[in-house]
């Protein structure tokens, strides 16, 4: 029986909870293509909670970062949701990855970052160009502090240029998003089972897997 995975999906929409968004909604999809390959998902969405800017793991009294901090630090495989504004990223997808930054000064006892071993995934959104943009960007600061990518690890749907159609108004997913969905979810799912039961060597290039 296959060894039991956890992820978490960090919602990057400007919109809060309750209101429909297409980012919700993508990441929730991959979210169920990962319980295929029997992983538990949970999605957040961060705007729903008071994320302090700052690149510490915890920014004082009234952050919300250090809990989503710790689910992060619970979960096999992360994917960050985020939509397209102007051609880039969410603002709150950019605080997600400031915050991340303080991975990079967390080690386990074999000098590792905190997050290596963990692997991660995109989705990204939007009714206008820029996802292969969003995607290098986030791939290279989720990599930068320790994330581990799979192959195709990036799913995204772009509406057509000089339109106003939103993903969450499609009377239907489109078959290539959905089946990029599956590709994703398979691959991550691969990669972080993989890592589970063998992690990254330490500093001395030993490997401490317990």
């Amino acid at each position: 029986m296959p060894t039991p995975l956890r992820a978490l999906a960090l919602t990057c929409s400007l919109k809060p909870s309750p209101a429909e968004s297409s980012s919700d909604l993508l990441a929730r999809q991959v979210l169920e293509q990962l319980a295929e390959h029997d992983v538990v998902g949970e999605a957040l969405r961060v705007v729903d909670h008071d994320v302090k800017p700052g690149v510490d793991k915890d920014m004082g009294p009234g952050d919300a970062w250090p809990g989503i901090r710790e689910k992060v630090l619970a979960a096999d495989i992360l994917l960050i949701a985020t939509p397209t504004w102007m051609g880039q990223a969410s603002s709150v997808c950019m605080r997600v990855l400031e915050r991340l930054d303080a991975e990079l000064s967390e080690k386990d006892e074999a000098g590792r970052p905190s997050v290596f071993g963990k692997v991660a995934v995109v989705a990204v959104v939007g009714n206008e160009d820029g996802a292969h943009h969003i995607s290098s960007q986030v791939f290279q600061a989720l990599n930068d502090v320790g994330f581990s990518l799979p192959a195709q690890a990036a799913t995204y749907w772009n509406g057509e240029a000089m339109h106003g159609t939103d993903y969450k108004d499609l009377e239907a997913t489109p078959e290539t998003t959905a089946a990029t969905n599956r590709t994703v979810a398979a691959n991550a799912a691969h990669l972080a089972r993989l890592l589970k039961a063998s992690q990254y060597p330490g500093e001395a290039g030993e490997d401490r897997t317990t």
